[in-house]
């Protein structure tokens, strides 16, 4: 191709076709309105949502709450403990208050799987996880209800790779009686 030709094509992309855009663009009532652009940032808190049950306890007593974590389909969370250090286990992390204190925190059993980006199985968690709280009720405690505020650390991976890690914040309803 010679040297001609090569100028006349540039100058074809640079100048002509972004004016045949400018004017395909435009619309019966004039120019198109701007839309501005938007950034869409994927992270693990795109594949994952929790909830948390109500629940009820007696003052001085004990009881469990059960925090759901919904896993869309084709990907999976890290169990708790995770397979290895580098991997972000899933944990649920729960504030004390007005006389509710946390007794423990019990995490499913996972599953192991084999992913394309490990060489071996994997602890994971997919579909719907409930995760036990189990919760102590001072005597003191106030009765009526109550909400505690948790958070929940997850990183979600797909069958090809891991996204960054994301925090969900959620509260826990407890009414003490």
């Amino acid at each position: 191709m010679s040297r001609r030709n090569q100028l006349l094509i540039i100058s074809f992309v640079t100048i002509i076709f972004p004016l045949g855009l400018a004017a395909c663009s435009q619309t019966a009532s004039g120019p198109a309105a701007p839309t501005p652009a938007k950034l869409v940032q994927v992270n693990s808190l795109s594949f994952v949502k929790a909830r948390a049950a109500e629940m009820q306890v007696a003052a001085g007593g004990s009881g469990e709450a059960i925090v759901t974590v919904a896993v869309q389909s084709g990907y999976h969370v890290n169990a708790n403990p995770a397979t290895d250090a580098y991997l972000k286990a899933t944990e649920l992390i729960v504030q004390p208050a007005e006389g509710l204190t946390l007794a423990f925190i019990k995490y499913p059993t996972a599953v192991k799987k084999t992913f394309s980006f490990s060489d071996k199985q994997l602890a994971v968690y997919e579909g719907e996880i409930p995760i036990k709280v189990q919760l102590k009720a001072g005597k003191e405690a106030a009765k009526g209800s109550h909400k505690l505020v948790a958070k929940l650390n997850v990183q979600a991976c797909d069958d090809q790779l891991c996204y960054p890690p994301g925090t969900l914040e959620l509260t826990i309803p407890v009414t003490v009686k």
